[in-house]
């Protein structure tokens, strides 16, 4: 059942997410080479209770830390490690915050250079071209989440985005609604099966993860080791997470986690 959101309630969530797109910029600005995905677990659960909320994920069954981590070939879930980022390396980060009540949920994905580091090659050229597809891809998915159209809109501004660009849908990860719990109805996937008709119809007060789940490979996944979290391609190709919780209002899309 989807649930739809009151005033008071998204305003909740607004005031969550702007929370959690300072501290996934502070993680963002702290991915340099030689700092550790552990460290910068630490660094966001640490600034999430500073600023007087609470870590989403860690409030999943079995889950125990702040962030997930998408190193290089691992696509969602990724558990946070003691591996030391490297340059070149690419770096996504998912958070969740919950506050009063609420979750808000947000992903970004980056290359990691050091900032006064001036090499640039082909392969940078490549993913640099890849990152920037997925947040093109997240913009036209958002732009199509407007009172009246489906899930399906979305879907298939994401999903010809990115397959337009030579690259790949994980279909089998989605987007979702997000409000008293992390992960609630409708789903929103990253590519349309079917009909667009045949998709839940989005109303005023929803509030939905858009999530855009791509590899430069294929489409296919697994679990990385024995975590039985941590899923990354099958093919060992680059992948990238692109995430925003937001609101349908009668004038449009409007971005929460900002």
């Amino acid at each position: 059942m989807v649930n739809i959101k009151t005033d008071e309630e998204i305003e909740k969530m607004r005031k969550g997410g702007k929370i959690l797109a300072e501290v996934l910029s502070e993680v963002l600005k702290n991915a340099q080479p030689g700092v550790s995905e552990l460290e910068l677990d630490k660094f966001a659960q640490e600034l999430i209770i500073k600023k007087g909320a609470e870590p989403g994920f860690k409030k999943v069954p079995g889950y125990k830390h702040a962030i997930c981590v998408s190193t290089n070939e691992v696509v969602v879930h990724g558990i946070p490690t003691d591996y030391k980022l490297k340059e070149g390396d690419v770096f996504g980060v998912d958070c969740g915050v919950y506050y009063q009540g609420f979750n808000t949920d947000m992903a970004e994905t980056l290359r990691v250079s050091n900032q006064k580091s001036k090499i640039k090659n082909q392969k940078y050229v490549e993913v640099d071209k890849f990152l920037e597809t997925g947040k093109r891809a997240l913009e036209e998915g958002i732009k199509q989440a407007k009172a009246g159209s489906r899930v399906g809109h979305i879907s298939k501004a994401i999903q010809d985005t990115v397959v337009g660009a030579g690259y790949s849908v994980v279909e089998s990860l989605v987007g979702h609604g997000v409000g008293k719990d992390l992960h609630e109805d409708p789903e929103v996937p990253g590519f349309l099966a079917g009909n667009i008709e045949d998709t839940p119809l989005l109303k005023v007060g929803m509030t939905i993860a858009v999530e855009v789940i791509y590899s430069m490979g294929k489409k296919d996944v697994v679990y990385k080791g024995h975590d039985q979290w941590t899923i990354k391609t099958e093919d060992n190709s680059l992948s990238g997470l692109y995430e925003r919780t937001i609101v349908i209002t009668k004038q449009g899309p409007v971005v929460l986690t900002n």
